[in-house]
């Protein structure tokens, strides 16, 4: 006798994107009626140039620094002869919020996350031998950015390099500090006094230079989703743009300068789906909310960090299989720029190999993938349209919702960025826990391995910038010195533009705490209040 089939269908498991999207199991050509848009013209959802990288790849960053300004000068030596394009440099903890080698805030700190710069003369170390008006450098700090881009501009002047033919970055966003990242010195008004002085500054000093990287990446990092990481950095965007136009600067002075920073995650088609929403959104901000009429203006141009947060200290070679992943998805989603982080970074800062290695898969990318032969490869694609779609409606309406709070300065004294992201944090660890979301190596096929070799920084370092601080303190021109952070704290209580004070401080040897403790003392510093 024949059993009668049932008629019920299969019940399919719920599937979503790492932004909680459901995916659904096939997608058919969208019903909504899309621009024909081009790359290299308005919004630039397909590129900001109109042949991308066939004309030229992405300027491949390796972040460096580590020790003293001695290690980390062999470290951008080594990795320009291994065919890097561009410097881009990590500095310590004491560095990032203003405190000298020999603080008792600094204690068992110093070289230990990144290189340890104290005054100009660690900076000339750093950059000896290699010529700053014929490379791009980029400076990951935010409360002490203007110290150190103060230091970059005399170096260059001491190699015979004017101000104007300086090219680079200094990331000098201090709101996504407040809200994922914990190293400001200053409270907020202050702070984007000190961003807006450097915007000013560079718009007609340091033309080639990028004041600000406006980041996404540690607020990524912290937990946020897609959609929240574009909503929370354009938010920002448009305090800091505000900011400008508040002292007086054309939003044409200034915005073709502005610069992003975004986070590049493992799940591949929502990452490229999320830049492309990035450049469009922004684009309708610039020219409908402050009416740029510049087309540089109302370009989003982003550097790409694959995501640290996803690499595992348990099986550490499978990192670079994750990296090449995320690596794809950022060149497919058009960076200016990209780091990519290296095998052993879950585990301490990377070895001289694991740096390579990671710097090997872009060149493989860039050369050998073929993804880089038209302008655009992910294009029409429905799964991708589909995401664009709900990104883009997602980042809307946080944009709204935040606007309404009075803009991003008083969202963060409310804490709504740091709960939306506590939020999505917790049901992605959740998901982790229960087995719900895969960690190969960790949660599942983890096996017993042995320790990799690993950076291990020397604690003598400390001693020796304790003992070269000393000695420049004897050594400089005390009086010179008086002078000028004296002037600067002047200035300080003024609204004059800070960068020139800073400038000359640095010119005569002021240490990075000495001008952080002259500005904390006006500015005084930022104690945040608890939020549950």
């Amino acid at each position: 006798m024949a059993t009668k089939k049932s008629t019920k269908s299969k019940v399919e498991k719920k599937i979503i994107t790492d932004s909680n999207f459901p995916v659904k199991r096939i997608y058919q050509k969208s019903s909504k009626k899309r621009p024909s848009e081009d790359s290299g013209k308005y919004p630039f959802t397909r590129g900001i140039h109109p042949g991308m990288y066939r004309e030229r790849f992405w300027t491949m960053r390796q972040y460096s620094g580590f020790g003293d300004a001695k290690l980390t000068n062999e470290r951008f030596k080594f990795m320009l002869e291994k065919g890097q394009t561009g410097l881009s440099m990590a500095f310590d903890l004491p560095t990032q919020i203003g405190y000298d080698p020999d603080s008792q805030q600094a204690e068992g700190e110093v070289g230990k996350v990144g290189v340890s710069i104290a005054s100009l003369k660690d900076m000339m170390i750093a950059f000896d031998g290699i010529p700053l008006g014929k490379v791009s450098s980029s400076m990951t700090i935010n409360s002490t950015a203007s110290t150190l881009l103060a230091y970059y501009i005399a170096v260059g002047e001491s190699q015979g390099f004017k101000s104007e033919q300086l090219r680079g970055t200094t990331q000098n966003d201090i709101l996504k500090e407040y809200i994922a990242r914990n190293t400001y010195i200053y409270p907020p008004q202050p702070s984007m006094r000190l961003i807006g002085d450097m915007i000013g500054y560079c718009a007609e000093k340091v033309p080639q230079w990028y004041p600000v990287s406006i980041s996404g990446y540690h607020m990524r990092e912290a937990g946020c989703t897609a959609t929240q990481e574009v909503a929370f950095t354009l938010a920002n965007a448009i305090a800091y743009i505000q900011t400008c136009i508040d002292r007086g600067l054309k939003i044409d002075e200034f915005a073709p300068r502005l610069s992003f920073f975004f986070c590049c995650t493992i799940e591949f088609f929502e990452e490229v789906a999320k830049f492309r929403v990035a450049r469009k959104v922004y684009a309708k901000i610039l020219k409908e909310m402050f009416h740029a009429k510049n087309p540089r203006s109302l370009q989003l141009k982003f550097h790409t960090q694959t995501s640290g947060e996803s690499l595992t200290a348990q099986q550490p070679d499978n990192n670079i299989v994750r990296v090449a992943i995320q690596t794809m998805a950022a060149v497919m989603g058009g960076t200016q720029s990209l780091h990519t982080n290296s095998r052993d970074e879950a585990l301490a800062l990377p070895t001289q190999e694991s740096a390579k290695i990671a710097l090997r898969t872009q060149q493989i990318v860039a050369h050998e993938s073929g993804v880089t032969k038209t302008a655009d490869p992910m294009a029409g694609s429905y799964y991708l349209e589909e995401l664009c779609d709900q990104i883009e409606d997602g980042v809307w309406k946080y944009l709204k919702k935040i606007q309404k709070m009075g803009g991003s300065v008083k969202a963060i004294e409310k804490g709504f960025f740091q709960s939306e992201i506590r939020q999505n944090a917790y049901r992605l660890k959740k998901e982790a826990d229960e087995g719900e979301r895969i960690l190969v190596g960790v949660n599942k096929y983890s096996e017993e391995e042995k320790q990799p070799n690993l950076l291990r920084i020397d604690d003598r370092i400390e001693i020796q910038q304790k003992k070269e601080l000393k000695k420049l303190r004897k050594t400089r021109d005390n009086k010179k010195l008086d002078k000028a952070l004296s002037a600067m704290k002047s200035a300080a209580e003024t609204d004059e533009n800070l960068m020139p004070y800073i400038i000359t401080s640095a010119k005569a040897y002021a240490t990075t705490g000495e001008i952080s403790n002259t500005f904390r003392e006006v500015f005084g510093e930022y104690r945040p209040k608890e939020v549950f």
